[in-house]
C-alpha cells in the first residue's frame, strides 16, 4: 500500500474509533497489506483489495482467548 494510501486508513480508523493511539503501517515487503496498532501493540491488519474493478479495504483483527481473559480481572 501507498504511503498516502496508509494515511488515509489511518485516518479514517481513528475516526471510526474515535482513538487517535492508532497506527497503520507499511508491512515490510508486503505492497497489498499494512499493519494496524493500538501505541505499540499490533492489533490487526488491513488488506487492500481492488478485484472486479472496485477498491476496498478489509481490516482483519484476530482475538485470543487470552486477551479475553485479561479482562476478566
Amino acid at each position: 500500500m501507498k504511503s498516502d494510501e496508509i494515511k488515509k486508513i489511518e485516518a479514517y480508523l481513528r475516526r471510526k474509533f474515535n482513538l487517535p493511539a492508532i497506527k497503520v503501517q507499511a508491512r515490510p515487503r508486503k505492497d497489498d497489506s499494512a499493519e494496524v496498532f493500538i501505541g505499540d501493540e499490533f492489533i490487526g491488519v488491513v488488506f487492500r483489495d481492488d478485484e472486479d474493478d472496485e477498491l476496498s479495504w478489509n481490516f482483519q483483527m484476530a482475538i485470543l482467548e487470552m486477551d479475553l481473559e485479561e479482562d476478566d480481572d
